[in-house]
């Protein structure tokens, strides 16, 4: 299995330009913990995770350095942490060293990837524009699918049910596809991430059961949290 067979196809991505409010925005709104930051021609120019905002502060709460830190530090590198912590655009705050792979790269790679760089997600990249991402839980997803078979390359069939029921889910469902994953092997399909409610949950199952080629369907969808809506 290689990396075309579970990553999120429907990436969610920003400009250079983009604002840090609607950056936090989007990772609320899509349930993610990255973004990819793109150019016009969709090459990666950088990535904003979670961690990178955490940097970013809004009064006077930026952390205070010691004497001997400031004593340490270059002018270098006390700017670029100002701009980390007080940047209000993409560019600013992001991290620009991007681990990227390819399509074709098998799980393990990538895994290995994620490990050697101590990163949660990897854009996948063809022709050097962005057309997937591959976090550790896609990662898990096909573990769980593919089980003996992980090395082994999935067939086009499978594919061709993956990408229909992707599309179907985004644009007849009307789910949010970066918030679900497919996994198919020989016609089973899993069915993995979060969605509102439980009519958003059977729409998925419903969309799987209806696409050409399926032999079964495995619903491992979950709900989100009431508390994280304050109910």
């Amino acid at each position: 299995m290689h990396a075309t067979d579970v990553m999120s196809t429907d990436v969610i991505t920003v400009q250079p330009d983009t604002q840090v409010r609607d950056i936090a925005a989007l990772l609320l709104k899509h349930r993610i913990s990255a973004v990819p930051v793109i150019d016009g021609d969709r090459q990666v120019v950088g990535i904003v995770s979670e961690g990178d905002l955490m940097r970013r502060v809004e009064n006077d709460t930026a952390n205070q350095h010691s004497w001997w830190l400031e004593a340490v530090f270059s002018a270098t590198d006390k700017a670029q942490d100002y701009i980390k912590t007080h940047g209000r655009k993409a560019s600013d705050v992001m991290s620009r060293d991007v681990v990227t792979a390819t399509e074709d790269m098998s799980l393990g790679e990538i895994a290995g990837l994620l490990e050697k760089h101590r990163i949660k997600r990897v854009p996948i990249m063809r022709g050097g524009r962005l057309v997937g991402i591959v976090s550790r839980a896609n990662l898990l997803h096909g573990l769980a699918g593919s089980g003996a078979a992980l090395a082994q390359r999935g067939s086009g069939d499978d594919r061709t049910i993956r990408e229909e029921l992707l599309g179907t889910l985004a644009r007849d469902a009307g789910l949010l596809t970066g918030s679900i994953n497919v996994i198919v092997t020989n016609g089973v399909v899993q069915l993995w991430g979060v969605v509102d409610n439980e009519t958003e949950r059977k729409a998925a199952q419903v969309a799987a059961e209806n696409i050409a080629g399926v032999q079964a369907v495995e619903n491992h969808i979950g709900l989100v949290p009431a508390w994280m809506w304050g109910e």
